[in-house]
């Protein structure tokens, strides 16, 4: 096979989408459909955090965070997927390949960092109830929303500078869209430090965050158990939606890292496919409506806003 240098590759082939003849209309519609709800939900979430001054505090400022987060991962995704479904040929630019990269791994990496922020804030809320106001200041609060935003752009652009100037084999990636370790396994040099890296990034960005939340409950579990019932029925109120929307990225995730990592082609073709979306696509809508039905306080504000006063 011919070598070629990545530089001279001007597109990548995204060779998993299927010829569905007249189906791609309805796939369509039915992913215009879903992403349209997703900006939707989280926007309302958002605003109705924004508006809202009851809302203002740390926890609050921690979902909207999340909201906008979901927002920014569906965008990454779904302007692209539903341009290639209705395209007869499935490719994409080599910088707009490394931009999709940098929004979906971002997305990840915020994701379970935001949620990590959160499970060390219910940790304060519900074990350290006396000390929650001067340990959990605004500056604080802002300093940690900057932490969990800023570390993953960098991790990225780090990530995407190793790949980019790999000798590359050829250009087809077999996903539906763009992924940092598709591209370098077709690199013809050597990728041991983007392995590394890889490697590196893969436990900070994931393995930490997920002992962090776990040691947080751990915590949480053990004042719970010991404590009153009013005790235990405030923290499952909390920390219900919370552990649900980890478990339910955190599996979307794994699948994703295993199909990468490892021969998956004992999966039929379209499952592989609809789980290697999945959490891109339905963590973005789950969040918003597991909070928005878990957490009383929100979905009240929202009734009130959507119906009026005659919800108050």
């Amino acid at each position: 096979m011919m070598m070629m240098n990545s530089s001279r590759v001007s597109y990548f082939t995204l060779a998993a989408y299927l010829d569905s003849g007249l189906l791609r209309y309805l796939f369509f519609m039915m992913l215009l459909s879903l992403y349209l709800l997703i900006v939707c939900a989280n926007v309302l979430l958002i605003v109705v955090i924004c508006m809202n001054r009851s809302l203002h505090e740390p926890m609050y400022v921690f979902l909207c965070s999340l909201f906008v987060n979901e927002l920014y991962g569906s965008t990454g995704l779904f302007p692209l997927l539903l341009v290639q479904i209705l395209s007869d040929v499935h490719t994409v630019s080599l910088p707009l390949c490394f931009l999709q990269i940098f929004c979906v791994y971002s997305y990840a990496c915020v994701e379970f960092f935001n949620l990590a922020v959160m499970s060390y804030d219910r940790y304060l809320a519900i074990c350290c109830p006396l000390q929650y106001n001067t340990r959990m200041t605004t500056t604080k609060v802002t300093m940690l929303i900057v932490a969990v935003w800023l570390f993953p752009c960098l991790a990225i652009v780090v990530l995407i500078s190793l790949t980019s100037p790999l000798q590359l084999c050829g250009n087809i990636i077999h996903k539906v869209y763009c992924g940092n370790y598709a591209i370098v396994k077709l690199s013809c040099s050597d990728t041991t430090v983007n392995n590394i890296y890889g490697l590196m990034y893969t436990v900070i960005s994931i393995i930490l965050p997920l002992v962090l939340i776990l040691y947080t409950y751990v915590r949480i579990l053990t004042v719970c158990f010991s404590g009153c019932k009013q005790t235990r029925q405030k923290a499952v109120s909390t920390c219900t939606p919370h552990l649900l929307s980890l478990l339910n990225f955190s599996f979307g995730v794994c699948f994703q890292i295993l199909q990468s990592r490892f021969d998956m082609s004992g999966v039929p073709h379209i499952l592989g496919i609809l789980l290697s979306l999945y959490f891109l696509t339905c963590q973005p809508l789950f969040t918003p409506a597991l909070y928005g039905l878990k957490m009383s306080k929100i979905w009240i504000i929202c009734k009130r806003m959507l119906c009026g006063n005659m919800s108050a």
